[in-house]
């Protein structure tokens, strides 16, 4: 279905909520109206294990009385109930303290595009039949079973989804625009009892046309799996860590919390001071991508009407800015960088879209060999993370390295250290995946500390 089809409904519920607005005494009120349809297959065992199918409309208004503000949502878009929602909404914000930096942007701060036009972010592809959704994950789990050592697999799914967006204040912004997404995946076990090990393999794509196979997905997992099949503890000590392709965005997902203009308004991040500062090594640069092609994190405009431009968070190395929307903006004593992004029922907070962190020159394999002994994560869980000092825990699995190579798997394992020198040793691989929204490579970090046996 066509972009301008998947708005057109949109556009005249978003116009009657805010003429409810005006009507119930609001001075100012901008509405968010998401649409989103989608199908998902699970498999196991070759037969269908669930189907899932979800329509659904929500609608969001924030009203402003003065320099107080309130928000409210609902998905029934009857004109009555419009209306009883604006009455609620002002009536709440008459109630509400007052906030010195709300409100709606400038007229002349908004956005000239208001559609998604040239950036590919839906499927002109039929959707596809429920069947041929249960083919793939079928297709996926046959291939992940026959992988040698795969005990079974956990689940294998295929998945498609649009979702419509329109954005409308009362400053005169009228925008929107519609994506979608096609997904395969599949979660394999090897071993039995105590020693199961799981592993994973999930690729997601705009245009379902780009997805890989699906039996290289089901390979991929059940390969995975079959390579942690008698993990142990590795050994206790200072090593370098490898952050394998799959995860070295989380590391990067620090920085750029760090960086957020709420933890800087609020003097809660270990980067408050640091602007100008020497953040990545020098010769690396993190840059944020908001109008890449094809790209499931793009945006032409952020959540209160601002144009989303490309621009470098980290320049050779130094911190360029924070992550702004308005309110947080006004705070600093700064413009927004357009940064904003909401749901139906808060208002906007600051946040990145696409990222894309500077390649190295040498391969994962290299980077192995120059590491010598150490670890190469492929999983984490838990976090704890201090946001005002940078001192990062996290518990870890992967494979022990000696003498550059793989010599087996390894779980139950904590790596620690201080993100603020970690992100200062960075050295990338050459092997960022360029379709997904963070293109960050692997990633070797020296002079951990690792807590295993």
């Amino acid at each position: 279905m066509a972009e301008a089809q998947l708005t057109a409904t949109l556009e005249p519920v978003a116009d009657l909520l805010l003429a409810a607005a005006r009507e119930a005494g609001a001075d100012a009120a901008d509405v968010i109206v998401i649409e989103g349809r989608s199908v998902s297959l699970d498999v196991r065992k070759g037969g269908l294990e669930q189907a899932e199918r979800a329509e659904g409309l929500e609608l969001g208004l924030r009203v402003f009385v003065g320099q107080r503000q309130a928000c409210i949502a609902s998905s029934d878009q009857r004109p009555a109930t419009l209306e009883a929602m604006a009455r609620r909404a002002v009536a709440m914000a008459r109630e509400a303290p007052e906030d010195p930096h709300a409100g709606l942007a400038d007229p002349d701060q908004l956005a000239a595009q208001r559609d998604a036009a040239g950036l590919e972010l839906l499927d002109p592809a039929p959707e596809p039949a429920p069947a041929e959704l249960q083919e793939l994950a079928q297709r996926a789990e046959a291939a992940a079973l026959g992988v040698a050592g795969v005990a079974q697999v956990q689940s294998a799914s295929a998945a498609y989804g649009t979702q419509a967006v329109w954005l409308a204040a009362s400053n005169g912004f009228r925008g929107g625009y519609a994506r979608g997404s096609s997904h395969i995946s599949c979660v394999a076990i090897s071993g039995t009892g105590t020693g199961m090990e799981r592993d994973w393999c999930a690729e997601s794509r705009v245009f379902r046309a780009d997805l890989p196979e699906a039996e290289e997905v089901g390979h991929l997992a059940g390969a995975r799996a079959a390579a942690r099949a008698g993990a142990r503890r590795p050994r206790t000590g200072a090593f370098p860590v490898l952050y394998d392709e799959r995860i070295a965005a989380s590391l990067i997902g620090h920085l750029l919390s760090a960086i957020n203009g709420r933890a800087i308004a609020r003097g809660s991040s270990w980067l408050r001071d640091e602007m100008g500062a020497q953040v990545l090594p020098t010769g690396i640069s993190l840059r944020e991508e908001p109008l890449r092609v094809r790209c499931g994190g793009s945006r032409p405009f952020d959540a209160e009407g601002l144009a989303c431009v490309p621009r470098d968070l980290v320049a050779d190395g130094v911190l360029q800015g924070w992550v702004l929307d308005l309110a947080t903006a006004r705070k600093l004593g700064l413009p927004s960088t357009g940064n904003a992004v909401r749901g139906t029922s808060a208002p906007p907070l600051p946040a990145t879209s696409n990222v894309v962190l500077t390649q190295g020159a040498r391969s994962q394999a290299e980077l192995l060999a120059e590491m010598g002994t150490g670890l190469l994560v492929t999983s984490m869980i838990g976090s704890t993370i201090n946001p005002t000092t940078g001192d990062y825990s996290r518990g870890a699995s992967g494979f022990w390295v000696e003498n550059g190579e793989i010599a087996y798997p390894v779980n139950e394992c904590t790596i620690a250290g201080n993100l603020r020198d970690m992100l200062t040793r960075i050295i990338p691989a050459n092997d960022a995946r360029p379709h997904l929204s963070s293109v960050v490579p692997s990633l070797l970090v020296e002079g951990l500390t690792l807590a295993g046996e």
